[in-house]
């Protein structure tokens, strides 16, 4: 009984872990996504400027 106690206890500690790398990951995932767009935005903001003083 307390094997099957051990390796269900262990199994919960996975799941727990597994959450929260997938929690971690979403993070990073949507902050890498936001500083893609801030970057293209800014990058267009400065083709248009350079452009403009040409």
């Amino acid at each position: 009984m307390r094997r099957a106690q051990t390796a269900l206890e262990y199994l919960f500690m996975m799941a727990a872990a597994l959450i929260l790398v997938a929690i971690t990951l979403r993070v990073i995932l949507n902050s890498v996504g936001e500083i893609n767009k801030v970057v293209t935005e800014y990058i267009t903001t400065i083709r248009q400027n350079i452009i403009e003083n040409l």
